[in-house]
Formats: C-alpha cells, structure tokens, sequence
C-alpha cells in the first residue's frame, strides 16, 4: 500500500488521481457520508469488494479501515494495490502506527504547503555541499519577499485575486480542519479552542515551544494544551522541529521549536492580513520578519529533503 499524506489543499488528490487514472486505478472518496455509513457497518466486507487497484481518498475519516486493509495486505502481498491519500498524520497515532508497521510507502506532502516562487525544481542544497559554491549579489527584495511570505504557498488561495478573499479562504480552511478532520481523528469537547490556540502557537512560531505560555489563557490543564498541539501538529497545521545536538540524549530532551509552516495562515493569526498591512509589519518590524523568513526557510528546506 501506498499513503500520500499531508495538509489540505496541497494536492494530494491530484497526484493520486494523475498517478492512478495512467495506471487503471478505480477512484472512492471517503467524504462521502453515505459511502462512509456503509463503510463503518462493515468494513471488512467494503475492503473485500474493493477493485484490484483503488485509489481511496481521505482515508482518516474512516480509521476504523485500516485493520482491514492490514489483513487483506497481509493475505496477498503484491504492492501497489492499494493508494490511500490522507489529511491526517497517522504515524502520530499509536495503535495505527503499530499496526501499520510494514505494510506501508509513505509519500510525505507535508512540505507541498511551501511556496515555489521560482516555478523549477530547487536545487540550493546540491549547490551549496557541491564543488564550486559561489556566492551572488543581488537587489535587496525586501517587500516582494514579505508579499510573497504574506500570501502563502497554497494555490487555491494565491488564485483569489485580492487578499481579502484569501483572508476568507484561510479562515474558511481554519473551519474546514476543526470541523471535519480533527473532528473525525479526535473527541473533544473544546473545538472552540483549537482556533484561539493556534493564533496563540502563531506567535510562538520559530521559538522555542513553551506550554505554560500556550496554557496560561485557558482553563485548561497543560498536558491538554500540549495533547491539543499534538493534534494540530497530527493535521499538519504545526511542526515541531527537533532540536540538533552532537549528543543524541539532548535531542531527545531538548525543547523543539515550533512552526506554523502555512505562511498565509500565519499571517493571518497575527493579523497582518489584508494587504498593505502584512506588507507593512513584515517590512519594518524586523523581528517578526525574521520569525516568518525562518518558518519559510525551514519549509523550504523540507521541500528539498525530501
């Protein structure tokens, strides 16, 4: 079985789709409510009709799936059979991951949030640990490049012709995540939460995660705050990026930093949207310019490596 995973929007469906109409593949959504009823009344007969060779989308929905997805893997090795395509990080879940172990090709999208200026394939990191590295001047682009960090990566967002409408579009995405997929993966009470808690983690983005900090509007306990970043974190909204160390313990220990790599949704949770304002802060306050080159360098270098 294949698994592509990463955030709304990035184009998941598309390359699965592309990949899978070259190749033959049958095509099931799981946003489908009357498919996804019959699917949990039972999803071992479902997986037995299944075609040779699906593609099933949105397979967070229904995780109910995956054990019987296992068995019917593990009777019939071939690969390929099986391309499944999901909104949420299911190696952060436990019993999933564990049970999953082997059975499974990863194709991480996380990174496909991350804008492509250019419009090439980068090729920095070869250059720069490659023979001959040179170093070029260049204009300063200081306000093109906080438009370009302001507005984000996703092109269904960028094709909104003014940032008003993108504003929309993020807020409107913020909606979709807490209301359908963390809906789906998590029970929880405190929707209402989740929002303010990512405007909250926003401005913590690039730093050091700190949990008291995040806890101390809400009466909330912090291990609930810190469960809830794990949730954010589970659809691709947060990362938390490890900390380096030569001595492989304090990696383990250390406290990682966390970023919102969605560029325009930072923008958005900071209120520095609609333009000009976003335009403005990024360019003359400089700390907070550098909070945002940071995020995007570090989805940026994601994109490289993976």
């Amino acid at each position: 079985m294949v698994l592509i995973h990463g955030p709304r929007q990035c184009g998941k469906t598309t390359l699965a789709r592309a990949v899978g109409d070259a190749a033959g593949y049958s095509y099931i959504s799981f946003d489908d409510d009357v498919l996804r009823a019959s699917v949990l009344a039972d999803p071992v007969g479902f997986v037995s009709d299944l075609p040779e060779k699906v593609v099933l989308d949105e397979i967070q929905r229904i995780p109910e799936l995956f054990t019987a997805l296992k068995v019917t893997v593990d009777r019939d090795r071939r690969p390929g059979r099986f391309i499944l395509t999901g909104s949420a990080n299911v190696l952060l879940v436990p019993k999933l991951a564990d049970s999953l172990q082997g059975a499974w090709r990863f194709c991480d999208c996380t990174h496909s949030r991350s804008p492509n200026w250019r419009q090439k394939n980068p090729d920095f990191l070869e250059a720069l640990f490659g023979d001959g590295f040179k170093t070029n001047q260049h204009a300063r682009s200081g306000k093109e490049l906080a438009d370009r960090i302001a507005a984000g990566g996703y092109p269904a967002a960028l094709a909104r012709p003014s940032s008003r409408r993108r504003v929309t579009w993020y807020r409107d995405y913020i909606e979709t995540l807490v209301q359908r997929d963390v809906r789906d993966i998590a029970r929880i009470s405190s929707l209402d939460v989740l929002p303010r808690l990512l405007t909250l983690a926003a401005g913590q983005t690039a730093r050091l995660l700190n949990v008291a900090d995040l806890a101390s509007p809400f009466q909330l306990s912090r291990p609930t705050i810190r469960d809830y970043v794990t949730l954010l974190a589970r659809v691709f909204l947060l990362e938390e990026l490890p900390p380096w160390h030569n001595n492989r313990l304090s990696r383990l220990v250390k406290t990682p930093k966390l970023h919102l790599g969605i560029q325009g949704l930072l923008a958005l949770c900071l209120v520095l949207m609609p333009q000009p304002y976003g335009r403005i802060a990024l360019c003359w306050d400089s700390s907070w310019k550098l909070l945002f080159f940071k995020s995007c360098v570090v989805m940026q270098v994601g994109e490289m490596t993976r």
